[in-house]
This record gives structure tokens, C-alpha cells and sequence, in this order.
């Protein structure tokens, strides 16, 4: 039986809470002694059916991304995406969730670039809440704070709206910059950390957070395809 509200009322069961922030939030990336994780769980409602969009959408992760600049060098889909379908099950914001997490070196060399795309495909809604949380959840990475607050972009020719920010985190006494970007569509999500010699010692507001965006939409071009 509930517990007594106020004024003797029943008080409501607790709303079960959403995932799917956390979910697309998940992100992986290692340069060197250079590792981002985000994650974050913040938006609670009530589980409902209607709603979801019809599924017409998979991500995929090809051979070559970002005009074949980075090669992949670890499907992790079946190590680290069974943890993401396994925090998927149940979300009353995702349905119908697979997951995709791969690792992409910079012309074969991870010395030079890495690139992680942590994602998943469903059916999805609340799809601007899920993108925000997105960000939020980098704060919660190990050792990671943010340095450039979340930004929304909507580059030409795009139809959809990419977040991104400036994470710092310090490594063996050094604070390494990384930038971080991320969509959410109906039927699609991810997030993109690019971690290069370059963007790795900026200063975080010397990040180009509009550029990151561009290349966060071209990725997605890349990876998202239609369903069949």
C-alpha cells in the first residue's frame, strides 16, 4: 500500500526513470592514458507505449569515417554495447535498443587520433532531454569536469540539432583537453569524442565547438542508415 501524502492522501508510487540519457551517453575513448566515460541518469517519468516513432533507422560502424580519415580499430558492440541494451531494457523512453561502440584511429595510428562513437538505435522519444543529459553526464566521468559549457548547433544542410562541449581532464598531472558532441533522433543516438595531438592541448576555449558539431553531423551521415 502507498504511503500517506499530505493530508492523510495515498501517496504516488516514485515515476520510474528514463535511461536513455544515460544509455547515449556512454561514450569510451582511449589516447594513450587518455579515457572519457560519460553517463548520466536524471529525467523521471511514467512508462507509456505512445509516442515512439516507427523504427527506419540503424547506425552501422563502417571500415572508414569522416571522408576514410579514421579506420576502426575496435568494434566494441559486443563487449561494452551488451551493457548498454542490458541498462536499455525496461527505459520508458527507448524501445527496440541495440547498441553500437566503436574505437577509430587517425590513418591507422592511435598515436595520432582516436575517434569513439557510442551509440544506439531504437525507437526513442523525448529526444532533446535524452541530448542534454547526454552532456550533462560527462561531468560524472572519472577525473573529468567541464570547461566549455554545452552549446547547441544546427550546421547547414542538417536536420538535426548537435550538443556539444569541452571536457578537461587531468591525466599523470596534465589537464587534456577533449571535445565532446552528441544527437538524438527518433531513431538514433550517439556520441562522439575526437581525441587528437591537436585538440588534446588546447586551451578549452580555443575548442571549436561549431567545427566539432560539423564533424559530429558528418559521422552520422556516414554511420546512419535506413533500415532494410
Amino acid at each position: 500500500m502507498p504511503a500517506p501524502g499530505p493530508w492523510g492522501a495515498p501517496m504516488a508510487p516514485p515515476p520510474k526513470k528514463s535511461r536513455l540519457g544515460m544509455i547515449l551517453g556512454i561514450v569510451g575513448g582511449v589516447v594513450a592514458l587518455v579515457v572519457v566515460v560519460v553517463g548520466v541518469l536524471v529525467w523521471i517519468g511514467t512508462k507509456s507505449d505512445a509516442g515512439f516513432p516507427d523504427a527506419e533507422y540503424k547506425l552501422t560502424l563502417p571500415q572508414k569515417v569522416l571522408d576514410e580519415k579514421y579506420e576502426l580499430a575496435g568494434d566494441l558492440s559486443r563487449s561494452e554495447g551488451r551493457g548498454i541494451e542490458e541498462e536499455a531494457d525496461g527505459a520508458w523512453d527507448a524501445r527496440d535498443t541495440k547498441a553500437v561502440v566503436g574505437q577509430y584511429s587517425l590513418g591507422g595510428d592511435q598515436a595520432k587520433g582516436t575517434l569513439v562513437i557510442s551509440g544506439m538505435y531504437g525507437r526513442f522519444k523525448n529526444t532533446g532531454l535524452a541530448r542534454d543529459n547526454m552532456m550533462e553526464g560527462a561531468a560524472g566521468g572519472d577525473g573529468a569536469k567541464v570547461a566549455v559549457k554545452p552549446k547547441d548547433f544546427r550546421p547547414a544542410g542538417s536536420d538535426v540539432t548537435v550538443t556539444c562541449e569541452v571536457l578537461v581532464q587531468t591525466q599523470v598531472g596534465t589537464e587534456l583537453t577533449i571535445p565532446v558532441c552528441g544527437w538524438v533522433d527518433g531513431n538514433t543516438g550517439a556520441s562522439i569524442a575526437e581525441i587528437t595531438a591537436d585538440t588534446v592541448t588546447k586551451k578549452p576555449a580555443e575548442v571549436d565547438l561549431a567545427a566539432a558539431a560539423e564533424t559530429a553531423v558528418k559521422i552520422r551521415g556516414e554511420i546512419r542508415k535506413p533500415i532494410g
